[in-house]
Formats: structure tokens, sequence, C-alpha cells
């Protein structure tokens, strides 16, 4: 194949122009404009065989809805319908992200995509922090950072070890061993452990100094617990832009410096796809027909969160712990459609493709999304901040520590992703039996 069959669409850089100035020949329809009969067939076909049958969950969606106005006295009956409701929701928000993303270039497409599938998290983060109310207690009792700060990591874990365990194992059901480009996840593990650095430091620093806090000011230079919690807020806050700005940094170099390299080596997945021809002979949506999808499912998944927020203080009051609800409950809902398509391209051959969507999101998560809450709860007057518990500082370390390893030789097997779905159990029963802040407070301003 010509290099200048590639050179128009291939080389167009990541955010030139929102609307793709060149089709990707993958991601052509063949059609213009909105049809609702083969806009109901395209959105029914999704994007993998498993994604098609979460469809089936739509009815939920007006069900919960009307639900939610109708029985307001069922709290934990429409968090319920909404949780499973959610599923559907979001499936369709990163189905049409990703049809968007197949007429742009290579790299260009699946970071939009993966912009796209953070969408849910970073609605379902803003409106936790909009609805905190107290800065002491549990989320019964208003207190809704803890769940904030669970959620973010437990949205790097549920990617780093339940998606890529997920990935390594159902690809290596298919093929015995899967080979992938070391710069994928060189790029990856190196970010993560930057991103890990910064997001615990806050947590560093108070446990550094919260022993040598004094209640009640004694002196003009004494060290006070108002003092120490002033001070984490405001290091969360400088941490928050700096990472912000570590985020940019990685979608420059992805598109500008490494962009060709990164092409080749999804280019190459792409032809080892083993259900390509299936794949390209889908019918796919117009962009016009992208455009109304993404805005549907913005809609739904924006009333959803709002409804699952409003009933979190029940669903606590009825005995789920704070870091459950956050480590694991939030995340798989919020990540559902997207691990989906990361275990169908690793049962396609297509691992780097699947470590894109499952790396790609952490980093997301922990470079963007986290600092974004904290800076909009700086914004709305709300002390959201990086101060992690030390239960969760180890889980994210440890997370790292071990995916690092199984990344190093550039290969994967199902051994190696039943040992990360195994990890990802172990911390699921932890967070169970793990106590809510009004109880432990290893590590929160609330504990001083």
């Amino acid at each position: 194949m010509s290099p200048s069959h590639h050179h128009s669409p291939e080389e167009t850089p990541l955010l030139q122009n929102i609307i793709p100035q060149h089709i990707h020949p993958d991601g052509e329809s063949g059609r213009r404009g909105f049809q609702l009969q083969h806009f109901l067939n395209v959105s029914w076909r999704s994007g993998s065989n498993a994604a098609k049958y979460v469809n089936l969950l739509w009815p939920f969606v007006p069900v919960a809805i009307i639900l939610h106005y109708a029985t307001p006295g069922h709290p934990l009956l429409i968090f319920g319908l909404c949780y499973v409701a959610m599923v559907p929701a979001a499936n369709l928000l990163g189905f049409a992200g990703q049809e968007f993303a197949r007429k742009m270039p290579k790299v260009s497409g699946i970071l939009i995509e993966t912009a796209f599938g953070s969408i849910v998290e970073i609605i379902l983060f803003l409106i936790l922090v909009a609805k905190h109310r107290s800065a002491h207690g549990s989320s019964e009792h208003g207190n809704l950072i803890p769940v904030i700060q669970a959620a973010i990591l437990g949205s790097i874990l549920t990617n780093l070890l339940l998606c890529l365990g997920a990935c390594f194992f159902v690809g290596g059901l298919r093929q015995q061993t899967q080979k992938f480009h070391a710069s994928i996840s060189e790029v990856g593990t190196g970010l993560l452990s930057v991103a890990a650095f910064g997001l615990l430091i806050p947590s560093a620093y108070y446990s550094a100094l919260k022993g040598s806090a004094i209640p009640i000011p004694t002196g003009r230079h004494s060290f006070t617990e108002k003092d120490l919690q002033h001070n984490t807020i405001r290091i969360s806050q400088i941490t928050s832009m700096l990472l912000i700005l570590a985020f940019v940094l990685f979608l420059w170099y992805n598109v500008r410096s490494q962009h060709s390299i990164f092409d080749e080596v999804l280019e190459q997945d792409e032809h080892r796809d083993l259900d390509r021809h299936e794949d390209l002979a889908k019918p796919k949506f117009t962009f016009t027909e992208c455009m109304v999808a993404l805005i549907i499912a913005l809609v739904f998944v924006t009333l959803l969160a709002v409804f699952l927020v409003e009933r979190i203080e029940d669903v606590v009051e009825s005995g789920v712990p704070d870091q459950f609800l956050g480590l694991i409950l939030l995340p798989l809902v919020e990540k559902a459609a997207e691990h989906l398509t990361a275990v169908d391209e690793a049962w396609d051959g297509q691992i780097n493709f699947a470590l894109f969507h499952c790396v790609g999101p952490s980093i997301q998560t922990a470079l963007f999304n986290a600092p974004l809450a904290v800076i909009v709860g700086w914004i709305m007057g709300k002390d959201m901040d990086l101060n992690f518990e030390i239960f969760m500082i180890v889980l994210l370390v440890l997370s790292i520590f071990v995916v690092g390893n199984f990344l190093r030789d550039g290969e994967s097997n199902y051994l190696e992703g039943a040992l990360l779905l195994i990890v990802y159990v172990i911390i699921a029963v932890a967070s169970w039996y793990y106590p809510n802040p009004d109880v432990a407070a290893s590590n929160g301003l609330e504990g001083s």
C-alpha cells in the first residue's frame, strides 16, 4: 500500500479541526444526513456482540426516569434501576465516540474516543462535587469527598486490573500469547508513575505533618491543624493544575512527536484483526448521526448520574460502605461500555488497541478528570482535595507496580490476565470491609 494513500488522512494533526476534513476509509458510511432506520440499525449493532446485547437494557432508562419522579420513597430501587440504565446510555456514548473516531486518523481517533468514554466519569465527578455539603462524617451526612476520592482511584484500578486483566485473559484464550508494542506500554506506565506521584504528594504531606499540628495556636509561629488543612488543599489545587499541564503535554506528544510511530503500530494491529472484514462491512453512522447519538447519550447519562448521586446517602445508610461504592460500584458502571470494547479488541487480536483503551483512560482520569474535580470544587468554594486514605494509596501504588511488571516483557497471556483479575477481587473484598470515614480516618481532614 503506497504511502501517498495514507498521507492526507493519516497525518492530519489532532484538534486542527473538530470536524474531520478527510473521512478515514474505515469510518466512511457511504451516506449523508440523518436516516432514522439506519440510525437505529447501527445503534443496535453497536461496537461488538457483547455491547450489542447491552442494548437490551435500554427499557431500564425510561423506567428509571419515570420511577424517580413517581416513587421517590423507594431510593434503593431507583438507585438500582439508574445503575443498570447507565450501562446502555454509556454504551451509546462510547459507541458514538468510536464511530466518530473511525472517521479520524488512527491516533487522533483513539484519543478522541477515550475522551468521549471519559465524559461519563467527568459528569459523575462534577455532580458529586456539586452535591457535596459537609466536610465531616460519611456520605450519609452529605460528605461526598471520600466517595469522589475513592471513585478517582477506583476508576484507575478498574482500568488497570479489571479491564487489562480481562483483555489479557480473553485474548490469551484465543491466542496463547499476544505481543504489544513497547512504545505504548512504556509511555503508559511512565505517565501512570508520574500521575501516581502527583496524586499522592498531598497525602504524603498531610501524613508527615499531622502528628505535629496542634489544635489551637499557642504562638506566632505555631503550626495548627487549620494550617495543615489549608496547606493540603492548596497543594492539591496547584498539583491539579500541573497534572492538567502534563495531560496537555501527553496529548501533544501523541499527536506531534510520536504520531507516525503510534499510527504505524495501530495500523498493523488493525490488519491483525481476526474479524476485520466483518467490521468493515458493518453499516456506520454518518457524521450527523454521530452528533445526534452523542447528544441523546449525554442527556440520558447526565440525568441518570444526577439520580444516582441523589440516592448515594440512602445506599450508604443501607449498609454499603463509602469505599466500596467509590472504588468498585461507580467505576464499574461508568466504564462498562469502554471495557466491553477493549475486551472485544483483545479477543480479535488487537492487543495494542486494547492497551490504549485500558491505560489511556487511567491516564486521563489521573491527569485530567481528577484534577478537574479539584479545580471545579475550588471554584465552587468546596474543599475538594487529593488527600487520599492510606488504604487507597497503598492500593494504587501496588497496582501500578504489578501492572508495570506484567507490561515490561511486551507480551501477555491468560495467566497474567487471571492474576490481575484476582488482585481486583481482593481489592473489592477489602474495600467492602473498610469502615466509613466517620469511623476510620487514617488520612482524612475530618480526622484531625
